[in-house]
């Protein structure tokens, strides 16, 4: 069947759900999954961080290559193929486990997963820019963020439990070979959906019709971004909105699991992944889609910074945890709850942010790319750190000085520039200023 060809068109709600679960699973995998999978191998945290975080650097850079993708077939065509691709290599990340070499051989070919992840991010933005008014992009912007950190929840959650209880019965190794292999078959059934179900988001543009041109424009991307107006806010609100959880999100699985001599919580992986899986799931859907319908009652612009405030409930409720360590998994699991309400609640206030205020002209898609790419650098680079600063500090106080960082966007959330309308469509949408 042609990727390309032409259907009716398709509700949101049967492509949208699936096709940003299928954004963010490779990104969980590698930001939180591979962290506990290496941990499981007795990989030291500083080496776990360091190439966990140095290899989602395609979700940074993939800006440099979005208006490449304009010159051949569809997004679609891009969605589907990263998503068949991403498939086979976690399928081959599985195998390279039984290697002396492992760490070397899955890092890179989690790399190369990196690569097609931020490649098929690129093209599922740009469908859902292309398809959806500015009505509907705002009405589903709380599903967009829920099913892009379901990812997480199965991931982190679910798959990890089971690697807890598959590490228990056969070894790590087994354990995660199955769960890698199970990530392959989720992709791959996902891409073989989205052949019959995703739109196309377009045809190929004319403008670009030779790499030379491609270059060309990507150059004339970059000059235009940085020429926006008010664009130094705009860095500097995207890269601090995520830069707390850049520190965390690498400590914070290392934490749970951690014996309580060494200053954490003591849980097996199975008991992580029951954390997150049973009592986070919930909480974090419920939070996004609230959170989408009260941008969508009282305007982004008077949401924002409580959007902000809730978001950062999650690293007071580490910081908590690191301090009192409770025994308790009921409790744990409470917390649990509450950090992943907030950071549902919170999340989809920057990427509609990004939508609405920072992509609106001329390369819309290009630059909604490039500033989630800005957003992903200030996510990478605290996270290439976090474990060398969490050995020197210890948890406790490394949690508490992931608190500090949360300070510069509670300021930015209160003054940072709306030039877009909320509610104009025409501006949403229109592809030239």
């Amino acid at each position: 069947m042609s990727l390309t060809k032409k259907s009716k068109a398709k509700h949101p709600a049967s492509w949208i759900p699936t096709a940003y679960f299928a954004m963010g699973l490779p990104f969980i995998a590698i930001a939180q999954a591979s962290v506990l999978m290496f941990k499981s191998f007795e990989v030291s945290d500083s080496l776990i961080a360091f190439w966990t975080s140095l290899i989602m650097l395609p979700w940074t850079l993939k800006p440099l290559w979005s208006p490449l993708l304009e010159m051949f077939k569809t997004k679609k065509h891009f969605v589907v193929a990263t998503e068949l691709l991403t498939g086979i290599t976690f399928a081959l990340v599985a195998f390279s486990l039984h290697f002396d070499a492992f760490f070397t051989y899955s890092i890179a070919l989690l790399a190369i997963i990196a690569f097609s992840g931020a490649t098929h991010d690129i093209a599922t933005d740009g469908v859902y820019l292309s398809e959806l008014s500015g009505q509907q992009q705002a009405k589903y912007i709380g599903w967009q963020g829920a099913f892009y950190n379901m990812a997480k929840i199965l991931t982190a959650g679910a798959l990890v439990y089971l690697a807890g209880i598959l590490e228990e019965k056969f070894g790590v190794l087994h354990a995660w070979m199955v769960v890698m292999l199970t990530y392959a078959i989720i992709m791959v059934v996902l891409g073989v959906y989205h052949i019959r179900m995703l739109p196309s988001g377009g045809e190929k543009s004319g403008e670009v019709k030779s790499l030379k041109e491609g270059f060309a424009t990507t150059v004339d991307v970059i000059k235009t971004f940085f020429q926006k107006k008010y664009i130094i806010w705009f860095i500097a609100f995207i890269v601090a909105y995520r830069f707390a959880e850049g520190f965390a999100i690498k400590i914070a699985p290392l934490f749970f699991k951690a014996s309580v001599a060494d200053g954490g919580l003591g849980l097996s992986t199975s008991d992580i992944g029951l954390i997150y899986g049973v009592f986070g799931s919930a909480a974090f859907v419920l939070g996004s889609v609230l959170a989408g319908y009260y941008i969508a009652r009282r305007g982004l612009k008077k949401s924002l910074f409580s959007l902000v405030l809730i978001f950062n409930v999650q690293f007071a409720v580490y910081a908590i945890l690191a301090i009192y360590r409770p025994d308790n998994i009921y409790m744990i699991g409470g917390a649990v709850v509450a950090e992943y309400f907030a950071y549902g609640f919170g999340f989809v206030g920057l990427m509609l942010y990004m939508m609405q205020q920072v992509a609106p002209g001329k390369y819309k898609m290009a630059h909604y790319a490039f500033a989630t790419g800005i957003m992903n650098l200030g996510i990478m680079l605290p996270g290439m750190f976090s474990g060398f600063l969490s050995d020197w500090l210890g948890y406790k106080l490394f949690f508490i000085v992931v608190l500090f960082a949360t300070i510069p966007i509670l300021f930015g959330a209160k003054f940072i520039p709306f030039p877009h309308s909320e509610n104009s469509e025409s501006e949403t949408n229109n592809e030239s200023k």
